[in-house]
């Protein structure tokens, strides 16, 4: 996948030793690793009923959102935001994971196989969602007529 080295790359650099992280991406059969968050980012984790259709809003009103996982029972959807996120963030049922908590990552460059997912796969550059848009798009969610049903539900 174009750019997956990258991606790769930026999400290694967060864990204590970034060759270990590649390492366990190898050998792990679902091809996942836990990395700490709360360095370079934090992550929301919203109800899958609440957060595909707030990534769809998310991608209409920007040309890319930052990274977005999923896990395959799509009950939760996690969005990568700026590191403290966590911390501040005040909102009845979403989840935080923020400084020193650890997440499930997948590799970028592998194709899913169990687990989680990318809805929005990093781009290496350090680009996250900006956690005020997030909201906005939260609760414009919540009011539109899509009713839940956007076009990430499969």
């Amino acid at each position: 996948m174009p750019g997956a080295k990258t991606a790769a790359e930026w999400l290694a650099a967060v864990a204590p030793d970034p060759e270990v992280c590649r390492l366990e991406w190898e050998r792990n059969p679902l091809g996942t690793a836990l990395l700490p968050a709360g360095r370079a980012w934090d992550v929301l984790i919203l109800p899958g009923r609440l957060g595909y259709p707030t990534l769809d809003v998310l991608t209409r009103v920007l040309d890319r959102p930052g990274p977005v996982l999923a896990d395959f029972g799509d009950a939760r959807v996690g969005f990568l935001v700026p590191p403290g996120t966590a911390a501040r963030w005040l909102g009845t049922g979403v989840r935080t994971a923020g400084a020193g908590t650890w997440i499930v990552v997948p590799h970028p460059g592998r194709l899913p196989s169990g687990g989680v997912r990318w809805l929005i796969l990093p781009d290496g550059s350090g680009t996250l969602t900006d956690p005020a848009l997030l909201e906005l798009a939260m609760h414009e969610a919540v009011a539109g007529p899509a009713g839940g049903e956007g076009r990430w539900r499969g």
